[in-house]
């Protein structure tokens, strides 16, 4: 279950507010986005085959949602839109996980941005016979957040051509202080409605927080 509620201003409710299952993870969207299930976006990253035990393994660590602004809603938008489109996800780490975790595995938590990962995927796909489908990289920010309470996190902004289109992607990934947990959120839309709508995605980034519950 995701923990959404709306606060009515005048009468209307300007924002959705949403927690993570663990209610450790906090952020806000415009009431205008449409919330959509998430799990066909897990399956694509992952490559897990819908009802696979690791499927079902992955879901017991890992919590998601996707929020598209779009007049047709979409988890296809996720990676090719003219609106924005959030995707955040929560994941509790397993061991070999937290010995593996650093800025860099921040940064490519959903897809590659750094060197090394991006040379990676690129002869991976060159596998496959075909071109690949992220094109293009520009690097446009990287920046490593200093957090309270010994928590630390990244935020990077890039480019992608995907397609015919250029795709901004603007990422804000977080491991919590005990290193077991990584919260990400990933905002995306063509670069000409990054340029246009930028102190939006700048004010949906700002809202996602870590919590502290007590005790």
């Amino acid at each position: 279950m995701v923990a959404v509620f709306a606060l009515p201003a005048c009468g209307q409710p300007e924002f959705t507010y949403v927690r993570d299952r663990e209610g450790t993870t906090y952020f806000k969207v415009p009431a205008s986005f449409t919330q959509l299930n998430a799990n066909p976006i897990e399956l694509y990253l992952t490559g897990d085959r819908p009802g696979s035990l690791a499927a079902a393994t992955r879901a017991q660590r890992v919590w998601s949602t996707a929020f598209d602004q779009s007049a047709e809603p979409s988890v296809n938008h996720l990676l090719s839109s003219s609106d924005p489109f959030v995707y955040a996800t929560v994941h509790k780490l397993t061991e070999q996980q937290r010995d593996a975790i650093s800025l860099n595995r921040l940064r490519d938590f959903v897809l590659p941005v750094t060197d090394p990962m991006r040379e990676l995927y690129e002869q991976q796909a060159m596998t496959t016979g075909r071109p690949p489908m992220f094109a293009k990289f520009e690097l446009l920010s990287d920046d490593v957040l200093a957090l309270e309470n010994g928590a630390r996190g990244v935020r990077v902004r890039f480019n992608y051509q995907i397609g015919a289109d250029v795709q901004t992607f603007d990422q804000t990934a977080i491991l919590d202080e005990k290193g077991a947990t990584v919260s990400v959120m990933l905002i995306g839309c063509r670069a000409t409605c990054y340029r246009d709508r930028g102190a939006e995605f700048d004010k949906i980034a700002g809202s996602f927080k870590l919590l502290r519950l007590p005790g």
